[in-house]
């Protein structure tokens, strides 16, 4: 009868065994090769040290008067010639010691500084091809004199293949090894700092989401006071208040196509309202958990909402039908963004992705994987084919359709909650704790950092900013931040180039990929 064991015991058993079987072999060295180590460590040192000059020519001057190709190299190696199956019977001493190969230790015959002899000219002028030797009788090939002139810059001459301009310049080479200069970054563009000149007051909450209605004349902020404000833009003072959602209102948009205000929020509701009636005329039902971000395609009456349960979802706006539901991402999708153009919906999410949507299929067109923590915010570049993305590790630059990789905007260390950028290229960076970074676009220069003193009576805690846009002039930038406040800021008129100039030093540019 077989006797059953613990799986620990079989284990142990296995293992006292191998251990019985090697170790008898236990800590003995390996048995060297010693003439097959030496060979290694020689091609390895040829590799490694003279790898760039392998392909030159390696026969000495006078090369059949020595007798046999191997004078001079005790080591028999290899000669390594530019030019197989072609006899290089020349190799012009410069005003250096020269070994005759790599690797190949000086000689009696090569420790001799000594300058090129007339028949060394000659051979040369010989050995090069005839669609170049006779191309022009002035410039045949290099004279005595101009070998003396130029002796000292290389040493060795070019094989036949290389250009008679070469060997006309004495074969320098240097011009073509030398180090490339590294890329820097170019002048800025001036743009005036912006400055803080209104703080609008009146919610109960922190400002969430703010948005400007296309004719220019009025704003609308959502808050955490479960609130919509509608407020007149030249004047800050309120003109209206809708209630209806019962939770944070995350999300504002305003219709350039029809009276109609969109808003959604985390009791998961999206909503149309008629400006016309100050009421809610149509509820899109489908999200299962807070919704996050909305977005209203330019051209056709689609609306597109994203939220915490991982999808984006484009609801026809009449018929309140959702056309899609956008899966892919596998954590909460923060913000979402439409044009015109393809790919039409962009989305960045808390799984630190950026997809491009194709709309009509409903799918991904691409994936961009670049960022290391969520993101939370994308703006489209009104007019260049571009957009931006901002998360807590940089701020990246893509090229659309593709998603193709721009540069880097580093320095804004902290959350970034939302981006803006308007028509003159500057783009303005948000964040958790309250400060706003403004950009050159298409430099990615910091040209200006503003940290707005919160509301008086708010705690130093409640400094962010969760979301800004830029008025429809552009001459007006709106924040909507945690100390229950609207701040509004524009240019400085009085700066000038002179009195603000730009602090900028042609650093070398590092553009990381990642």
């Amino acid at each position: 009868e077989v006797q059953k064991h613990s799986v620990h015991t079989l284990v142990f058993r296995s293992l006292k065994r191998t251990h019985d079987m090697f170790v008898s072999d236990n800590a003995k060295p390996i048995p060297l090769d010693e003439e097959r180590q030496v060979l290694q460590l020689m091609a390895v040192k040829l590799r490694t040290e003279y790898g760039s000059v392998l392909h030159m020519p390696t026969l000495k001057e006078n090369l059949r008067e020595k007798g046999g190709p191997n004078t001079g190299d005790p080591y028999g190696h290899k000669q390594y010639s530019g030019n197989q199956g072609q006899e290089l019977d020349y190799m012009i001493t410069g005003t250096h010691p020269y070994p005759p190969g790599p690797g190949v230790a000086l000689t009696a015959d090569t420790k001799v500084q000594r300058m090129p002899s007339e028949s060394a000219a000659q051979s040369l002028a010989v050995a090069l091809p005839a669609s170049q030797s006779r191309m022009d009788a002035n410039r045949t090939a290099a004279g005595v004199g101009d070998i003396y002139r130029h002796a000292g810059i290389s040493e060795r001459s070019q094989p036949p293949g290389m250009s008679a301009a070469m060997v006309e310049a004495g074969g320098n080479k240097n011009t073509a090894l030398m180090a490339k200069k590294a890329p820097t970054m170019p002048k800025p563009q001036w743009h005036p700092p912006w400055k803080l000149y209104r703080v609008i007051s009146g919610h109960l909450g922190w400002v969430r989401c703010i948005a400007v209605e296309p004719g220019n004349q009025w704003f609308v902020t959502g808050s955490a006071d479960r609130t919509i404000k509608i407020w007149d833009l030249a004047s800050g003072k309120l003109k209206l208040s809708l209630t209806g959602h019962i939770s944070t209102v995350r999300g504002v948009i305003v219709s350039a196509r029809s009276p109609y205000l969109f808003s959604c929020g985390e009791d998961k509701q999206v909503k149309c309202w008629d400006l016309e009636y100050n009421k809610v005329i149509r509820h899109y039902h489908g999200h299962l958990s807070a919704v996050y971000g909305l977005d209203l395609h330019p051209t056709i009456d689609v609306l597109v909402t994203c939220s915490r349960d991982s999808t984006a979802r484009i609801w026809d706006v009449r018929t309140k039908a959702s056309v899609h539901t956008l899966s892919g991402h596998t954590n909460a999708v923060a913000t979402v963004k439409c044009q015109a153009a393809e790919p039409q919906i962009i989305t960045g999410s808390h799984d630190t992705t950026i997809r491009l949507w194709d709309l009509v299929a409903g799918k991904t067109r691409v994936t961009l994987t670049n960022h290391k923590k969520s993101v939370r915010a994308v703006v489209l570049h009104p007019r260049h084919y571009t957009f931006a993305s901002g998360s807590p590790d940089n701020i990246k630059q893509w090229k659309f359709p593709d998603g193709n990789f721009i540069q880097n905007l580093s320095g804004h260390n902290a959350i970034i909650n939302t981006l803006a950028v308007n028509s003159d290229g500057v783009l303005v960076s948000g964040a958790d704790n309250g400060t706003m970074h403004l950009w050159d676009w298409r430099t990615g220069y910091n040209f200006q950092r503003v940290h707005a003193a919160v509301q008086p009576g708010s705690l130093d805690s409640e400094s962010g900013i969760f979301a800004c846009v830029f008025d429809q002039s552009e001459s007006r930038l709106l924040t909507a931040e945690a100390d229950k406040t609207i701040k509004v800021y524009k240019e400085d008129d009085t700066a000038t180039e002179e009195t603000h100039p730009v602090s900028w030093k042609p650093e070398i540019i590092k553009r990381k990929r990642f």
